[in-house]
């Protein structure tokens, strides 16, 4: 399997592109303040993804897909401060945070799939 396959990646990647192309259009300060926090947390969770994934063994993918949820819950939060601060309108707040609580979900089934065939195997 390819990680461009991996389906939770996938969906990483595209909440970040569509996060920044919000984000870039705020003025220097809000990017130079909460964006480029914003853009960290959520282009991390598909870095750490990807780390995870080229380390070939499941305990490393399994602590790089931990980091890849923090990560998620940190974007979130800065969303929400982006929201509470007038720089995301609330219907395009309500669906990323729809589409966070959406990948949240596929995270965490991943991470519970990760080593599984290793597990049951023994």
């Amino acid at each position: 399997m390819k990680l461009e396959e991996l389906n939770v990646y996938n969906l990483a990647m595209d909440l970040g592109e569509r996060i920044w192309n919000i984000m870039k259009e705020w003025e220097h300060f809000e990017k130079d303040t909460i964006g480029k926090q914003l853009i960290r947390a959520i282009d991390s969770v598909a870095a750490n993804l990807s780390e995870g994934f080229g380390r070939y063994h499941y305990r490393e993918v399994k602590n790089f897909s931990y980091y890849s949820r923090g990560s998620l819950y940190e974007a979130k939060t800065w969303l929400t401060k982006a929201n509470n601060r007038a720089l995301i309108v609330d219907d395009d707040y309500e669906d990323l945070i729809k589409e966070i609580n959406n990948l949240g979900v596929k995270l965490n089934n991943y991470i519970k799939s990760i080593g599984k065939a290793t597990n049951d195997n023994k």
